[in-house]
């Protein structure tokens, strides 16, 4: 049985869903192991320009319940190599979400606990229903966020990082909203029709640019005012405006009229898979 399943519509829109909804879809090694492989595809796609947006989501009531209690209940025997494997394989998880090379998307239907956060962290645009709830549970355990906090605290920012990391408060979606993690809240049954409005809009930006963009805000992330930084980015800008899509885009907003990627989209009609 798949514990995930992988869509790809004609739009070239990503749908990737986890698919335990019986345990609320806590992820297990095995969970970790499909995700891990989809995302190797969705990288390869998306760098292809086969893929132009990713939709992180889950089926059920719960987005995810963080870390299967069956899988907790094996790493009890554990040692510390195998722990250390088992949470290598989890970083990877957390790196290639956060690192795909087209825009994602996560729809957070209800609870996010645990490692989930990091999935939505991991995600660059997070719409959540009005139900969602957010909570970095693993203190209350005797464990940390470790592999998941550069991404949470990078949401976060790290003064409130450290209150929701020490705490495991949970945080409703209106918190969630404005301390950032999320970026926007609607109705439980206005949820799918948000995600669809934000791949449309989305969909509108050329697939070159939006590649070169994340990978630029990666790097400047790291040393936002370094000089090799700042030739970086005149180098990407300048790369982009001589290149075809680059060209196709300044040609289209002067001559009043769509860039050739979005009526691309616009004659794509097959539905989500």
């Amino acid at each position: 049985m798949a514990f995930s399943f992988l869509g790809i519509d004609a739009n070239g829109v990503a749908w990737l869903t986890l698919n335990r909804p019986d345990v609320h879809n806590a992820f297990d090694d095995h969970l970790i192991a499909e995700l891990n492989a989809h995302l190797d595809e969705l990288h390869t796609l998306a760098q292809q320009g086969e893929v132009r947006a990713v939709v992180l989501g889950s089926e059920g009531k719960s987005f995810s319940a963080g870390a299967d209690l069956n899988w907790m209940k094996r790493m009890v025997d554990y040692d510390l190599d195998d722990n250390l494997a088992d949470s290598r394989k989890l970083a990877k998880l957390m790196h290639g979400l956060d690192s795909l090379p087209c825009p994602s998307v996560c729809r957070v239907q209800g609870a996010a606990f645990g490692g989930a956060v990091g999935l939505a962290a991991c995600c660059d645009v997070v719409v959540a229903s009005e139900k969602a709830k957010f909570c970095l549970s693993e203190v209350k355990i005797g464990l940390s966020p470790a592999v998941i906090s550069p991404y949470v605290q990078r949401a976060l920012g790290e003064r409130q990082m450290r209150r929701y990391a020490l705490t495991a408060e949970v945080m409703d979606a209106p918190t969630a909203l404005a301390l950032g993690l999320a970026h926007q809240v609607v109705a439980a049954e206005e949820l799918d029709a948000a995600v669809d409005a934000m791949l449309t809009t989305l969909l509108g930006g050329s697939p070159q640019a939006q590649r070169a963009t994340k990978a630029l805000l990666a790097s400047v992330a790291k040393a936002p005012d370094a000089e090799a930084t700042r030739e970086h980015t005149c180098q990407v800008i300048a790369r982009l405006r001589v290149s075809d899509e680059g060209q196709e885009g300044l040609s289209s907003f002067f001559d009043k009229r769509r860039p050739a990627w979005v009526e691309h989209h616009n004659n794509a009609t097959e539905p989500r898979s």
